[in-house]
């Protein structure tokens, strides 16, 4: 469907076998849907197998992940595949033309619903980033939405970039200027609200969409906070309307006249 992300295929997967699904199991992820994907996403998907009970997230070596190999690797590198008639303990088949993006709802990652029935959910804040969804790509998935548009007055929105290297591409491409101009607040690469650390501590009764990996009770802050996970692009869109949404809910920014 149209706006899926590797984020919504992962929450939607959590979503059908649980937290505890695959637990101390291996997940593999295959099939054209996948092959399809950019490395970023790819990653995500990855990232996210550990809140299935996962112990790993395999994605198979193709063209993609040799291409971001490259320049990246100075060793040889050996790749490795399942064998061709290895025994899977489950194998679970989705058409991924039925997954639509996804929001998972307090206070489990399992706990998924299409974002078009979330909204009616206000969010206090936005937090776009993290080891799930703060490389390249997910940047620029923000970027897109919010560009000539402004967080909501009642949102604070955060961004973080997941490494020192994202944040000065975003800065070579002109993001951080998108992101400023929305009256985002950047950070440099940190974990920071996502664990309740620090910078987007959620209050007593508020509420977050976030382009984490958990959302479990008190985890960004006070425990009766509530924290809502979803893609870079739907947290983005959210942080405009001031509730959870997504990006064709947001009015046509106006062209400057030429």
């Amino acid at each position: 469907a149209p706006g899926v992300t590797g984020k919504d295929v992962i929450l939607h997967i959590i979503g059908m076998i649980g937290v505890d699904g695959a637990l101390y199991k291996a997940m593999e992820f295959t099939g054209s849907a996948i092959a399809t994907m950019p490395m970023d996403e790819r990653l995500s998907i990855s990232n996210m197998a550990i809140e299935a009970g996962g112990k790993a997230g395999l994605i198979p070596v193709d063209d993609v992940t040799r291409a971001y190999m490259d320049g990246r690797v100075e060793r040889p590198y050996t790749a490795y595949y399942s064998d061709e008639d290895a025994e899977f303990a489950q194998v679970i088949e989705i058409d991924a033309a039925d997954i639509v993006p996804t929001v998972a709802f307090p206070h489990l990652p399992s706990n998924t619903r299409p974002v078009a029935e979330a909204r009616d959910v206000k969010i206090d804040q936005a937090v776009i980033g993290s080891c799930t969804n703060g490389r390249l790509d997910d940047m620029r998935q923000a970027a897109a939405v919010l560009k000539g548009r402004t967080v909501h007055s009642d949102v604070r929105c955060i961004v973080i970039p997941a490494t020192q290297q994202v944040y000065q591409q975003c800065i070579a491409e002109g993001l951080m200027d998108i992101f400023i101009n929305a009256h985002c607040a950047v950070s440099t690469p940190t974990c920071g609200p996502c664990l309740g650390g620090y910078m987007g501590i959620l209050a007593a009764g508020e509420r977050a969409i976030a382009t984490t990996n958990r959302n479990f009770v008190g985890r960004m802050g006070d425990p009766t906070s509530e924290v809502y996970l979803s893609s870079p692009a739907v947290a983005a869109a959210s942080a405009v309307l001031g509730h959870i949404g997504l990006p064709e809910d947001l009015e046509p920014v106006a062209c400057a006249a030429e």
